[in-house]
């Protein structure tokens, strides 16, 4: 705040006069300061705002390691035959996902809503019980629980840090979640292990969760290339031979964690004091959405998500993920994880940041759009009442066509899911829905597009990038 100018030529003006002034000149001043204590418009008007994101707010992985995880990520040596990698379904260019509402796994073609399910012997089996969540912002410190149902959680239970499908057989050494995470999909037959009698890999999967990984260690290390990377890139590695899947998933964690770290949209500029960040549209739909909407009481803290479990009525489809000994093909959420009964149909609070590059949306990518989303939040029943499958982003498999709306056709099961509810919305306008709307696109980061690594162009196991 700069200092009051001088008073000029006013030696003889009159004592009341310049006690008047000086008075004037104090309460002024002491308005001034008040108003430099008040934070910038919207920091603190908006009840229940998070904190702005920082660097500190993430881990710091290794920039060497994360080099090494791009190849690695991108790589179909990882999968059982050989013809998937981990970006098939979480891609650059479908923003860390691949805009389908179910994947297509092991033995399908291509990439995002244009990737086919396959022909012939190679043709895929099931779809991808769920939709293929982004990885915006995963490294960040405050993550406790991954998956949908939640069933990756750090945890001292099996002495490996970790609560996970793999139980006491997930390795130690794995130093994040993410990092945890990266070793799931190597052991499941249909995202990119494939079927028992197709390879080496699938068939140890079948025999125990963690039989695979150190064939797929192998077939990595014994490529000179990653050889001498995975020698450079961790101290403790002193030759390829020292390799096993605990670096390679170290390494494939230090890739997600920095590429998909983003935290510079219009919202984070407001968070950070920019009053002008959110155009009148946008700025509405924060305040719906941290006030009356009621969309901020599951969709709080610094990642705009409770990490909690919430029952949300959306149409059942799909193979669903269900458990062994589940006669249909229903997906019972978090059940599927605790066996509670009370967390029936429950499924994770999504992250929402960049969360308008990331459609379909919901647990099984019911919902095509943001706006269909928003509307089935506030009247869920209506949203089943509307939904019809040709809303679902399923590539083409006629093979699996009577089981992909099958579900819907049990009576007793639909009426199960309907009631199961946690949300309660109070009803809003349409111009309310446009302004939630445009405040979930202002949570879209201005350089989400252009990520520091990006795709590679190849990899050193010479197979096709796609």
């Amino acid at each position: 705040m700069s200092e009051p100018e001088p008073d000029q030529g006013r030696h003889d003006a009159d004592p009341a006069s310049t006690s008047c002034n000086h008075a004037s000149r104090f309460h002024a001043f002491v308005l001034a300061f008040a108003l430099s204590l008040v934070p910038l418009a919207g920091t603190a008007a908006t009840p229940g705002l998070p904190a702005p994101l920082s660097e500190s707010d993430f881990i710091a992985f290794d920039p060497e390691q994360a080099a090494l995880g791009r190849f690695l990520f991108y790589d179909k040596i990882l999968s059982g035959n050989q013809n998937i990698s981990c970006g098939t379904c979480h891609h650059h260019d479908h923003a860390s996902s691949d805009g389908l509402s179910l994947g297509i796994g092991e033995g399908g073609n291509g990439v995002g809503p244009l990737r086919t399910a396959g022909e012939g012997r190679d043709r895929i089996r099931r779809r991808i019980a769920r939709n293929s969540s982004g990885l915006w912002n995963l490294g960040h410190k405050g993550v406790d629980v991954l998956f949908h149902d939640g069933r990756l959680s750090p945890s001292p239970l099996y002495g490996n840090g970790f609560n996970s499908p793999a139980e006491e057989w997930l390795p130690g050494g794995l130093d994040s979640l993410l990092a945890a995470q990266a070793l799931l999909p190597l052991a499941s037959a249909a995202e990119m292990a494939g079927d028992p009698g197709e390879n080496e890999i699938a068939g140890a999967v079948v025999d125990r969760i963690d039989k695979g990984w150190p064939v797929l260690a192998k077939r990595v290390r014994t490529i000179p290339e990653y050889g001498e990377m995975f020698v450079a890139a961790f101290d403790h590695v002193e030759r390829p031979e020292d390799v096993s899947i605990v670096e390679i998933a170290n390494a494939i964690a230090a890739f997600i964690g920095t590429e998909f770290r983003n935290h510079d949209s219009p919202f984070d500029r407001h968070l950070a004091g920019d009053a002008t960040a959110l155009d009148p549209a946008e700025r509405r739909g924060m305040e719906l959405f941290f006030g009356e909407a009621g969309c901020s009481g599951c969709h709080s803290g610094p990642l705009l998500s409770d990490q909690s479990f919430h029952a949300l009525g959306l149409p059942a489809f799909g193979p669903g993920r269900k458990r062994m000994w589940d006669p249909m093909p229903r997906d019972v959420g978090r059940m599927g994880e605790s066996d509670d009964l009370q967390d029936a149909y429950r499924f994770r609070t999504p992250f929402l940041r960049n969360v308008a590059l990331t459609a379909p949306y919901g647990h099984n990518g019911a919902m095509p759009t943001l706006e269909d989303m928003v509307r089935h939040h506030l009247d869920p029943a209506a949203g089943r009442a509307r939904w019809t499958p040709a809303m679902a982003s399923l590539p083409p498999a006629p093979w699996l066509a009577d089981i992909d709306f099958v579900i819907q056709s049990d009576v007793l099961e639909m009426a199960r899911q309907e009631r199961a509810l946690d949300i309660a919305l109070p009803p809003l306008s349409d111009t309310d829905v446009q302004e939630l709307v445009a405040f979930l696109n202002a949570l879209t980061g201005e350089t989400a597009d252009r990520r520091p690594l990006g795709r590679p162009e190849h990899v050193p196991s010479g197979l096709p990038v796609d």
